[in-house]
């Protein structure tokens, strides 16, 4: 199993060569970045070249990017304007697809396999209106993602243009054939319908054409980010699962875990730590599969 850690972790900070080399050395190989302005400005040359040189200097890889939700036009702060492929407005799509064709030519100077999309926000209604916005957005952002060599992965969210059945039906429908899915199991697991048949059911649509997933633990009422085995999926069942998608034991499995904020809160490192022994018993089971 490849050991891929979300820098969703840390969000609400820079990232540093100096995070890089903590990453490394709680045994992860590879990255994927949030590509947050504030976080990491990807749209600034010098630093995605020092970004390519912190990685290789740490021995990590870059897997994918995961698409700024969020207008973040200013490093010092994060914005707070959502930025989405569904927008109805043409100005304000167009501005949106301006912002991922960014991010996908990050992939010239530091190469990258997959960008993580959402359609929408995580309360997305399914308008037609929105849909055919989503289907003029990812049909012009595949074209730019061809000749970046990236793949577009549109993620199951929590919204009703979020759900596995929709995207699917979606991307059928609109021949969209270059795009692909990642599926995320903690939105999976809040899911409407009985807990234990939650992550089966948002999998099923996905099975033919998920290329990646997102892993992370909950306990079925909101999206905590915790780590496998501090929530209530059932994981010896999910890594089941998991292994009957085309890529089986190779898919690229993401740890998408949240900072723990707070008086009781641990530093980065230990919690980089507690992160990394969850993934241990992941493997242990992964590998049982």
């Amino acid at each position: 199993m490849q050991r891929i850690l979300s820098t969703y972790l840390f969000v609400a900070r820079k990232l540093t060569p100096e995070i890089l080399t903590q990453i490394s050395a709680a045994g992860f190989h590879g990255l994927e970045i949030f590509a947050t302005r504030s976080h990491f400005d990807y749209a600034t040359q010098s630093e995605v070249r020092n970004m390519f040189m912190a990685l290789v200097d740490n021995r990590l890889k870059l897997h994918s990017l995961h698409a700024p939700t969020s207008r973040d036009l200013d490093i010092n702060r994060e914005g707070s304007s959502p930025l989405s492929i569904t927008e109805v407005e043409r100005v304000r799509r167009i501005e949106a697809m301006d912002e991922l064709k960014r991010v996908l030519d990050v992939a010239q100077d530091l190469p990258f396999a997959r960008l993580i999309v959402h359609m929408g926000g995580s309360r997305e209604s399914a308008d037609p209106r929105k849909r055919d916005a989503a289907f003029s957005s990812l049909e012009h952002l595949s074209l730019h993602a061809h000749h970046a060599g990236v793949t577009i992965c549109v993620e199951n969210t929590t919204s009703e243009m979020g759900d596995p059945a929709y995207l699917r039906a979606f991307v059928d429908e609109t021949r969209l054939t270059a795009v692909r899915f990642n599926f995320d199991i903690g939105h999976a697991h809040l899911a409407d319908g009985p807990e234990d048949e939650r992550v089966a059911k948002c999998f099923e649509p996905f099975r033919e054409l998920v290329v990646s997933a997102h892993i992370h633990d909950n306990h079925g009422e909101k999206d905590e980010h915790l780590p496998p085995y501090d929530g209530s999926i059932d994981w010896p069942a999910a890594c089941t699962l998991l292994n009957t998608a085309p890529g089986g034991t190779g898919l690229p499995l993401t740890l998408e875990i949240k900072e723990k904020t707070g008086p009781d809160s641990s530093s980065l490192a230990d919690q980089l730590t507690a992160a990394a022994k969850s993934l241990d018993r992941l493997e242990e089971q992964w590998n049982e599969e």
